[in-house]
């Protein structure tokens, strides 16, 4: 009997050895932001980071916020270029960090934000593909702290009505499942866009080959993105 345990609990052992190594391995493979100098922005003084958080601040102090989870397996300062855009524009955005690039680990990391921003007064939360989904998840959830929710390469994920929310993906998508966006209100296609350009991370895999520039890409979609914010302002 006592053998019999011991080999067990080898084996056990083993197993979770093997399963922990193979998911280092995984997570450990991702996508790396290209071309995207943090420290210029930095010496600018528009964007602080704090803890797992990168806030860039625009120049007049704004009462709208935009708490951004990226995708998945995808370095989180790629998307610091489609942020800074919008920053531009006069929003707040708060870019989280994610354990190991991966959403689903912290798709509640909203909560640490809000106390850290106090004269913000208007959130707003997104994400582009699963950690689309995650902010989708949050914003359903949290619907007295989430004024509107912004779908990258995404769709909506839980209860909420498509008039809180903006759906943007690229007419080139190979990634995304459009069958699931079955409502039409607020969903918004970019002609010649794919998947990955949402973000600077090169090409990613059994991903369309888009027909506009990256830069293309995103300058829409904070152009829609703003729309959307401005919509859902006055409304109130």
């Amino acid at each position: 009997m006592k053998k019999w345990i011991k080999i067990t609990l080898l084996s056990l052992l083993s197993l979770i050895v093997i399963l922990a190594a193979a998911f280092l391995i995984y997570v450990s493979n991702y996508y790396h932001a290209v071309g995207v100098d943090k420290d210029v922005l930095a010496n600018e003084k528009t964007i602080t980071t704090d803890g797992k958080l990168t806030i860039l601040t625009p120049s007049t102090p704004s009462e709208t916020g935009f708490i951004f989870y990226p995708g998945g397996k995808v370095e989180h300062t790629a998307y610091l270029p489609m942020l800074e855009k919008l920053r531009q524009n006069g929003i707040t955005c708060v870019l989280v960090d994610m354990p190991f690039n991966l959403a689903f680990f912290n798709s509640s990391a909203a909560d640490k934000v809000f106390g850290k921003l106090p004269a913000i007064h208007n959130w707003y939360i997104g994400g582009h593909s699963l950690g689309g989904a995650m902010a989708s998840n949050y914003a359903s959830k949290h619907p007295d702290k989430i004024k509107g929710l912004v779908l990258l390469g995404a769709y909506i994920y839980g209860d909420i009505p498509p008039s809180n929310a903006l759906t943007v993906y690229g007419s080139l998508d190979s990634v995304l499942d459009k069958s699931k966006i079955s409502y039409t209100e607020n969903v918004f296609v970019i002609e010649g866009g794919n998947h990955g350009q949402f973000g600077n991370y090169g090409a990613q895999k059994g991903d369309g080959t888009a027909t506009i520039s990256s830069e293309q890409q995103q300058q829409v979609t904070v152009e829609q993105i703003m729309k959307f914010i401005q919509s859902k302002d006055t409304s109130s």
